[in-house]
């Protein structure tokens, strides 16, 4: 376990202070996480992998596949490999605090660093995934759209839906401990409820309409305007940025009423 100097930083200024402590912490999540694992970068993306792989054998070997775009490895890989990312890092949110307790407790950086670096650290396993969506792209012929100049709106947006989740889960699992199982229930329905195996293109026009709420939707189609220019989508993009900044909004709320009952309660 880390020490309270080895997160202490030198700078001056609180900003300062607090971007040089997100990035040891994050630091050392990724050399944790790799330094005991030969296939370290490897495994990273197995996941995603053995996931597309399997959808895409259903979808185009054993049924006749009526949602998606060609080439629908391409399709599954650009909605996977960021859904992991969310995925990932909610989860890990329900144990931020319970996980290093004592390290929390002895330190005195702004605790919302024990969130966001979950946040940061598994964006960066998604940043060096997409040489593997590429690889696919390219042995595949899917060919880039202008619309690869939003892939940076699609991170943003991701990295706030994702810090308001988890800024709101890490705080209150800390009193209500079956909110962890919760939450994973929850990611799983979640999964077949935002578009990732179908596009939102694909849905009837009510469903069209509320799956603009999931602001999973507005992202993935982000993502996959790329390759896939025909599913971006404006309406769905503008109302998931919004709840995306809501959810962001909240979590600080949430986090910054609940941070000193949390801290007796560890």
């Amino acid at each position: 376990m880390s020490s309270y100097a080895e997160v202490r930083p030198q700078q001056h200024t609180p900003a300062a202070r607090y971007r040089h402590s997100l990035w040891l912490l994050t630091r050392r999540d990724l050399r944790v996480r790799y330094s005991t694992s030969l296939l370290g970068y490897f495994w990273s993306i197995l996941d995603p992998l053995v996931m597309a792989g399997i959808y895409w054998f259903v979808f185009t070997q054993v049924f006749q596949r009526t949602v998606g775009a060609e080439p629908y490895i391409v399709f599954l890989l650009s909605a996977l490999l960021p859904w992991m990312w969310f995925n990932g890092a909610v989860s890990d949110s329900t144990r931020a605090f319970l996980r290093e307790a004592k390290l929390i407790r002895s330190t005195r950086i702004p605790r919302t660093i024990w969130v966001n670096r979950l946040v940061l650290s598994k964006g960066i396993e998604f940043v060096a995934s997409l040489p593997v969506l590429a690889l696919f792209a390219i042995l595949y012929g899917a060919e880039l759209s202008p619309a690869i100049a939003l892939l940076p709106l699609a991170i943003l947006l991701q990295a706030m839906l994702t810090a308001g989740i988890g800024l709101i889960v890490a705080p209150l699992v800390v009193f209500f401990r079956d909110l962890e199982r919760a939450v994973k229930l929850v990611l799983r329905f979640l999964f077949y409820a935002s578009p990732i195996i179908y596009g939102t293109a694909d849905l009837p026009e009510n469903l069209h309409f509320w799956a603009a709420f999931n602001p999973l939707s507005g992202i993935f189609s982000l993502y996959r305007s790329a390759f896939f220019p025909g599913q971006l989508d404006w309406f769905v993009v503008g109302i998931g940025a919004g709840i995306s900044a809501a959810f962001l909004a909240i979590g600080l709320v949430v986090f910054t009423r609940a941070e000193r009952a949390v801290l007796k309660e560890i």
